[in-house]
């Protein structure tokens, strides 16, 4: 079984920190999460350097390194968070993962001597004091699209009598992204410009996309990565993946269609991606896996998509939500409104098979690369993950607490994804959020 996966010390609900705001109800960031950024203080000219989540604050990793607190293979680990990204450190893999996690865990427990209370207490910074920047230099981006809920919805709208295609249920299909244009929360971009096909007309349009819309997902970063020409093993996935954030992917719907056949997605997408900053550890997900299956009467994985340790801890329960702050709400101090929530539990293939897929020819992963999980919808309408579901293809526009309707996104429109992990005998670990915002067109 993956370390990932195995229950340890760090997951015991008991544990409580000398920092009060990590024991705080409803806390995203308890001693039992730990999740890595990098940050550097509001406004300032400091480096970029690794930082870890406790509570309402951050440990400067770059100063607990220059303050001793740390020692062996933690001590080395956290030297390589020092730098602007952290792909160093992820290179290292899941000992050193493991090990700086774990000193982490020890110095800031109740139990901490008051010499290391006092050591680390002075390498905190507040988490209102700070800004991030995408805690990796990523070398590539794939998005994958393994969600069969998303995919019936979407499918059913153009194509009633089949709306899957054949290759769906066998193969967890992505597409090669655009890593230059991912930022991270609190990313504003402006409205794309592109060509599309208005219903009914015989000739497509250029100016501003008219269907704007937000897709919930997860991102998965690579830790260790693979030679080209040599796969990763199914049950050998897992140790290759660091973590999980949230991932909005926008999608300009109307270019998207237009331009997509024969091959796939290109200006619908590549415009914005907006991640949030913080990496929550497979680790600190241990005790939220649950079993992955399979419909029995749907086509079951190929050998190499197939084990039993996928089988038995494959999923994540991983609760999720979407809410949309308008500028309107915005301007009269109203606060955002849900739109719909769901769990990661429901997708169609698990991380590992992602992984092990996107192997299988002999690509060559690398530390830092990001996955994208694909629209994570759930199996009731409330539970989509894109606009587009919840309207019926902008037909059926959600209302709002305050009367204003969305078919799709308009200017202004502020997207916030929310994440957490919780159950009755363990900690909540939360993942922080994600946030962009929508800048009218450029000239409009």
């Amino acid at each position: 079984m993956s370390p990932t996966m195995q229950l340890n010390h760090t997951h015991d609900v008991t544990a409580t920190s000398w920092l009060e705001s990590a024991n705080a109800a409803g806390c995203d960031f308890p001693v039992q999460n730990l999740p890595f950024s990098v940050f550097r203080r509001t406004g300032s000219s400091e480096a970029f350097r690794g930082g870890v989540a406790i509570g309402d604050q951050v440990i400067d990793l770059a100063a607990l390194n220059r303050a001793g607190c740390l020692e062996g293979l933690a001590a080395k680990a956290a030297g390589q968070c020092t730098q602007p990204v952290l792909n160093d450190f992820l290179a290292m893999g899941p000992a050193a993962w493991q090990a700086l996690r774990h000193a982490l865990f020890a110095l800031l427990q109740g139990s901490a001597s008051a010499t290391s209370v006092a050591a680390v207490r002075a390498c905190l910074v507040p988490q209102s004091a700070v800004e991030y920047a995408v805690p990796t230099r990523i070398g590539d981006y794939t998005d994958f699209y393994t969600s069969i809920h998303h995919a019936l919805n979407i499918g059913k709208m153009f194509r009633p009598d089949e709306p899957i295609t054949p290759n769906f249920q066998w193969v967890p299909i992505a597409y090669h992204g655009r890593a230059s244009s991912i930022g991270v929360s609190g990313q504003m971009f402006r409205r794309p410009m592109g060509q599309a096909m208005p219903p009914g007309a015989s000739a497509p349009v250029y100016g501003p996309c008219a269907r704007l819309d937000y897709e919930l997902e997860l991102g998965i970063y690579i830790g260790q990565g693979n030679a080209q020409g040599e796969p990763i093993a199914l049950d050998q996935a897992e140790p290759h993946v660091f973590g999980i954030c949230l991932l909005n992917d926008w999608s300009a719907r109307d270019i998207q269609f237009w331009e997509m056949a024969p091959l796939g997605p290109f200006l619908g997408k590549n415009f914005a991606t907006t991640i949030s900053p913080w990496i929550v550890t497979l680790e600190a997900l241990a005790p939220y896996r649950q079993p992955w299956s399979r419909p029995p009467g749907d086509p079951q994985p190929l050998a190499y998509l197939e084990s039993k340790g996928n089988r038995a801890q494959g999923a994540i329960d991983i609760q999720l939500e979407v809410w949309l702050e308008t500028a309107q709400q915005r301007a009269r101090g109203l606060g955002a409104a849900r739109l719909s929530h769901t769990s990661f539990r429901h997708q169609y293939w698990s991380v590992a098979q992602m992984v092990t897929h996107h192997t299988m020819g002999g690509c060559n992963l690398q530390p830092g690369d990001l996955l994208g999980s694909g629209t994570i919808s759930g199996p009731t309408p409330q539970e989509a993950g894109a606009l587009i579901e919840l309207t019926e293809g902008g037909r059926k526009p959600v209302i709002l607490d305050d009367g204003e309707q969305r078919g799709f996104l308009h200017d202004g429109d502020a997207v916030i994804l929310k994440g957490w992990c919780e159950k009755p005998g363990h900690a909540r670990i939360g993942f922080g959020q994600s946030q962009g915002e929508i800048l009218p067109a450029l000239g409009n």
